[in-house]
């Protein structure tokens, strides 16, 4: 005999960053495990300890982390994690995003601009990442920044089919709220049987977030229009979008989106818009002020999804057949 043969079997270890703790717990309970205790704080001058309570030696390692506000700090934290659990010997490193930080940045729409997508990607590759685990990447090419699998989730099916249970179908418009929307919207279309609006938009490319909306194309009068995005920022281009439709006969307006950011003037927008509800995943955490006081606004979890996602990672299997039925 020439080697040693062993006769361990794999060992899944979930850890967590501090951004977005109830949606990493929520994912551990799906997953029956428990979040590896971890002991992590600030230093005085803003840097950022990490240290495990438990070997990670060996095992198959998932790291969650939601990059909210303050989005540079808990970046910072993950690629930490990843760091850490690499010098721990861990086998794998699967890095959880459910909302992947500088999305909107993957391309360069003039000269001299960062494509940030893609640095983020580097980095995470650097500090120790085999794969990444995400839902609803802001465009799909993100997927090519990182050498390395990734595992793109939906939260399509998920939102699609509350809202399919709330409208009479008879009277649904799926409606993109920009041009870059439609290939998702689609898939909306496709799922729920309604017809396509569009709604046309021009944004001031030298003041951000500032979006004019300009028509709309498709048939709106008289209908429950659902207007799909990835993300809600500070809420101007869908509130915008929202009240255009509105302008040509909506009866009513859902807005539904995976990533609820809901910065800036993002609560009073929400608040004074018209839409009847807004509905996103905890992707991210929802502000104190909006789940205490908007009372049109749901919340869906994504948990579920992700811990699915997971097992299938594990044991080897098929994320990609999760969502085969689209």
């Amino acid at each position: 005999m020439t080697g040693i043969k062993t006769t361990g079997e794999k060992k899944l270890m979930f850890f967590s960053g501090r951004a977005h703790p109830e949606l990493a717990e929520e994912v551990a309970q799906q997953l029956g495990v428990g979040v590896v205790p971890t002991k992590a704080f600030d230093f005085a001058n803003g840097e950022i300890y990490v240290r495990y309570q438990e070997s990670a030696r060996g095992a198959d390692c998932f790291v969650i982390q939601s990059h909210t506000a303050p989005i540079n700090q808990w970046i910072m934290e993950q690629l930490i994690m990843i760091d850490a659990l690499k010098r721990a010997s861990a086998r794998s490193i699967t890095v959880i995003v459910p909302f992947y930080g500088y999305a909107r940045q993957d391309k360069k729409h003039r000269g001299r601009e960062p494509i940030s997508a893609r640095l983020i990607a580097d980095l995470m590759k650097t500090s120790g990442a085999d794969r990444i685990l995400t839902v609803d990447l802001h465009t799909d090419q993100i997927q090519g920044f990182f050498d390395g699998p990734v595992d793109h989730l939906f939260a399509l099916p998920l939102l699609a089919d509350y809202v399919g249970r709330k409208v009479d179908r008879d009277k649904l418009t799926v409606v993109s709220p920009d041009a870059g929307r439609v290939r998702v919207a689609d898939r909306w279309c496709d799922r729920l049987g309604a017809p396509l609006a569009i709604v046309h938009k021009r944004r001031d490319k030298d003041v951000a977030n500032q979006v004019t909306v300009h028509e709309v194309v498709g048939e709106v009068k008289g209908r429950v229009c659902v207007l799909v995005d990835d993300m809600i920022d500070t809420g101007g281009t869908i509130c915008a979008a929202a009240d255009a439709l509105f302008a040509h006969g909506a009866e009513d307006v859902i807005v539904t989106a995976t990533h609820g950011v809901l910065s800036g003037p993002a609560a009073d927008r929400l608040k004074n818009s018209r839409v009847s509800e807004f509905v996103f995943t905890n992707t991210l955490p929802t502000p104190g002020e909006l789940s205490r006081d908007l009372d049109k606004l749901t919340v869906l979890s994504i948990a579920p999804t992700v811990a699915n996602a997971v097992r299938e990672v594990f044991e080897d299997g098929s994320v990609t057949s999760l969502f085969d039925e689209q």
